[in-house]
């Protein structure tokens, strides 16, 4: 009787755990839905007012030539609003009716800054900006008072900033009217741009095609013609990769060159790979006029971390000749024929040119991918990146790459031993995944990443090379490939853990030959993510190509001024 009574009691007790773990389970769930729901409601929202807006503006101002705005390049549009021959007014609306129309195609707007309407009632105030008069869209993580940075991650949504970042700050200092906010992937960690609250963008050359990311609402908005200047985020390729799907300019400061004040990373405290904001635009010149107006004593003293070196002109417009790195492979992922086609054009186009061109061959990468890279930016084993997406679905973009993240340690390190014989590559990084251990590993990871700088740079210097020209991950993915090839990202990754500045210029597009050349891809390895590789970049016709332009740490106007090269040397090669 006993016995039966405490076997009704364990069952009782069990059977109402159950039930409370099923009751939070649903009430989480439910949580997240309104989340979500009011997120949406918000955006929807903002999109219909400025519908509304955009439309009595235009029955008021029957003259304005939007078709016309729309054409002019950022310094063209600067000349005409310093000039008085085009208002912020006729410049702000065009340009907003453009994004909603960009929008519907491509889904890349997280919401309208109805505050943009405001600010033209004082932007005269600013008159002197270099900026004056611009509208510009930022990245969703960008800090905009009164308004969430989610990450696309629903535990971050309803926790409205409560004032703007820095580069919002001095943007608008400028002259400059942020207007619209754009979508990335969720937490941030991924280069594709998806997440549960506001979905998936798609690129604005094949809608079957992602956009990138994870700066991707930027890329496509951008290449869609919605902006003509954007802000994005970068920790491993996050503004050049949708720049090089999307068809338009996209540069990575050295990190700590732009304040990252009232930037939300998914995560603080990582400090193997440094982060970085940047410009995306249609060219290189409004790269570099961004990049000038930021560096600017009032960000400065908004940010005394940042160091004050203002924005180098005489550097920018040199025209000396330089001693150019090239490579078409890094030895860790075979690049797809246009990738590598697209370097050996440029490399033609500069030797033509009058610069001298030497190979180079960057270091150790199949070493510093799992051991630098990933282990870096995943030292607690991915721990706090679950920890963010708790309480709400996983995007299937996402999905496949964190799936294994929540392995235990062993398991990791069981899967890592058995795939090292067949896929080595696979092997290492399942290893990475386990991060390091323990704060004395986790300084010996930091010296390691020291130690590889330095290396490079020694390695850099016997070359005696300028600056770098080498690929970047192109063409554009079909959809949700970006979560199963992260070794893909190699090409733009290295230069976020060695913090060198680098930018990315489209120069071609996919041919037919190109596509030919795709069916006889192997790859590095041979292994499974060479495979996926080549089927995430299949279908690329007509897609645009880009190639990668890099420079040594804090020599950012020496990059941009060797984007702007490469850029030059293309438009006369198409005349």
């Amino acid at each position: 009787m006993i016995n039966w009574t405490a076997a009704l009691l364990t069952g009782v007790a069990c059977f109402g755990g159950y039930l409370i773990v099923l009751v939070k389970k649903i009430n989480s769930h439910r949580k997240a839905e309104e989340k979500i729901k009011r997120a949406r409601n918000r955006r929807d929202e903002s999109l219909q007012r400025a519908e509304q807006a955009v439309l009595r503006y235009k029955e008021s101002h029957p003259t304005t030539d939007s078709a016309l705005i729309l054409t002019l390049s950022l310094s063209e549009l600067t000349q005409q609003l310093n000039k008085g021959l085009l208002s912020p007014e006729d410049v702000l609306y065009s340009y907003m009716e453009k994004t909603l129309a960009v929008n519907k195609k491509l889904n890349c707007c997280t919401e309208v800054l109805l505050e943009s309407l405001d600010q033209l009632k004082t932007v005269g105030s600013n008159k002197d900006g270099l900026l004056y008069g611009v509208p510009v869209s930022i990245k969703e993580n960008l800090a905009f008072k009164n308004h969430d940075c989610s990450c696309g991650v629903i535990i971050n949504l309803d926790q409205p900033a409560e004032k703007d970042s820095v580069l919002v700050q001095v943007l608008k200092k400028q002259g400059a009217i942020p207007f619209v906010r754009t979508n990335l992937p969720q937490a941030l960690l991924n280069y594709d741009c998806s997440n549960p609250i506001y979905g998936q963008t798609v690129n604005p050359h094949n809608p079957q095609k992602t956009s990138g990311g994870s700066s991707g609402g930027e890329g496509a908005l951008i290449g869609g013609g919605g902006s003509l200047l954007g802000i994005g985020t970068d920790i491993g390729g996050s503004i050049r990769i949708p720049a090089s799907f999307c068809g338009i300019c996209g540069f990575k400061p050295t990190a700590g060159r732009l304040s990252l004040q009232g930037l939300r990373p998914v995560y603080r405290g990582q400090k193997s790979v440094p982060s970085s904001a940047g410009p995306m635009a249609r060219d290189v010149d409004s790269l570099a006029l961004c990049m000038q107006a930021l560096l600017c004593d009032h960000m400065f003293s908004l940010d005394p971390t940042v160091p004050p070196l203002p924005f180098n002109m005489e550097i920018y417009r040199s025209s000396r000749p330089l001693r150019i790195g090239y490579l078409e492979n890094d030895g860790y992922t075979q690049p797809s024929p246009s990738m590598a086609r697209g370097v050996r054009e440029v490399k033609a186009l500069l030797e033509q040119a009058g610069h001298t061109l030497v190979p180079y061959c960057p270091l150790k990468m199949d070493q510093i991918i799992p051991e630098l890279f990933l282990k870096g930016l995943f030292a607690d084993g991915a721990t706090t990146l679950l920890q963010k997406l708790k309480g709400g679905p996983v995007d299937p973009c996402l999905e496949p790459q964190v799936f294994p993240y929540g392995f235990p340690k062993w398991l990791k390190k069981t899967i890592s031993f058995l795939l090292k014989p067949v896929f080595p590559r696979v092997s290492a990084n399942f290893g990475a995944l386990c991060g390091v251990g323990s704060v004395p590993e986790l300084w010996k990871q930091h010296a390691a990443v020291e130690d590889y700088i330095h290396e490079t740079i020694a390695h850099w210097r016997s070359c005696k090379i300028d600056v770098l020209l080498c690929p970047v991950t192109g063409p554009a993915y079909n959809f949700l490939y970006c979560g199963k090839i992260l070794n893909a990202v190699s090409y733009t990754m290295l230069y976020n853990l060695l913090n060198f500045p680098a930018g990315v210029v489209t120069v071609s597009t996919v041919t037919a030959k190109d596509e030919e050349e795709l069916k006889h891809y192997k790859g590095c390895y041979q292994d499974m993510w060479d495979k996926l590789f080549k089927e995430a970049v299949a279908g690329g016709e007509g897609l645009p190509v880009a190639v990668q332009c890099v420079a040594l740490l804090w020599q950012d106007e020496l990059c941009l001024r060797f984007m702007k090269e490469v850029e030059q040397l293309v438009k006369e090669s198409k005349k």
